[in-house]
């Protein structure tokens, strides 16, 4: 997941004071909220974890999610499918691939925080399962309301909704 928020802290520079109607604000909002979370993880890590390589892992299919057995490291393509970052925007077209590229970003993030619903037994890894479902969902809202202002609306904006619930 830390590789996954890092893409978003890095897609939300992109629009800070963009001067779209909103835009800048969110991405400064999420830019904050994911780089708690970051802080978080980090320090759950080290005090669960103590032993855990410094480089970011993933787990191994099939691998227990709670021992660092079932933990293996990441390749950097890997690393980059989780950033979730994809082809950089022109000047032209960076508030539209900005909305559109961050529905995708969320609905990974909803994707795994029920895998950890799902797998973990740790109470406060399920805390904040549930807590980026409800602010994902929150954000994907606006990020669809702004694609309508955009004039944008498309059916694989609401791909996600299924997740909104936990």
């Amino acid at each position: 997941m830390v590789q996954h928020h890092t893409g978003a802290l890095r897609m939300s520079e992109i629009v800070f004071n963009i001067g779209s109607p909103g835009v800048g604000a969110l991405a400064t909002e999420i830019w904050r909220e994911q780089a708690r979370e970051i802080r978080a993880m980090g320090l759950w890590r080290r005090a669960w974890f103590p032993e855990a390589p410094v480089y970011p892992v993933a787990l191994q299919p099939g691998g227990d999610p709670n021992t660092m057995a079932g933990l293996q490291r990441m390749s950097a393509a890997q690393i980059e499918a989780m950033r979730m970052m994809g082809e950089p925007p022109s000047r032209d077209n960076r508030v539209v691939w900005f909305l559109e590229g961050m529905l995708a970003h969320h609905g990974g993030a909803l994707e795994m925080a029920h895998d950890a619903l799902e797998k973990s037994t740790n109470t406060t890894v399920r805390r904040l399962a549930r807590e980026i479902i409800v602010a994902q969902r929150r954000e994907i809202i606006a990020l669809r309301r702004m694609l309508r202002h955009e004039g944008l609306d498309k059916p694989e904006y609401h791909k996600f909704d299924s997740l909104f619930t936990f």
